[in-house]
């Protein structure tokens, strides 16, 4: 298994574990290259953590994720939202408009997200 620029390879695998990626649709096979590959994101990535055991750098990309996705999450729900970065305006923005910058912020990752989230 490899991750390379946002695409995650698969090479050996059994049959059945063929099968079951298969059935997900979020992998095409190529019969030039015998591999499974796929856009590494979150879900993906955490329907294979429940197949296997990942590799430590895919792993590592795993938990970013999802710490990116329950920051994203936290702040969806957040009643005093503050901009993580001065947003590019003039004028004040509404609490929902804060909230979709800071969402956004953290996705694409231009700041991480804040780290007093539950567990860790």
């Amino acid at each position: 298994m490899a991750l390379k620029e946002g695409q995650i390879f698969i090479k050996e695998a059994d049959n059945v574990q063929f099968q079951i990626i298969k059935s997900w649709g979020k992998m095409k096979w190529s019969k030039a290259s015998q591999t499974l590959s796929g856009v590494a994101d979150i879900e993906l990535l955490n329907k294979l953590a429940g197949l296997v055991n990942l590799p430590v750098s895919i792993e590592a990309e795993r938990k970013r994720l999802n710490r990116i996705m329950a920051a994203v999450d936290k702040e969806r729900v957040n009643e005093n939202p503050v901009p993580l970065m001065d947003p590019p305006i003039k004028v004040s923005p509404f609490k929902h408009q804060i909230r979709g910058y800071n969402m956004a912020l953290m996705v694409l990752g231009f700041v991480e997200p804040p780290k007093q989230l539950k567990g860790e």
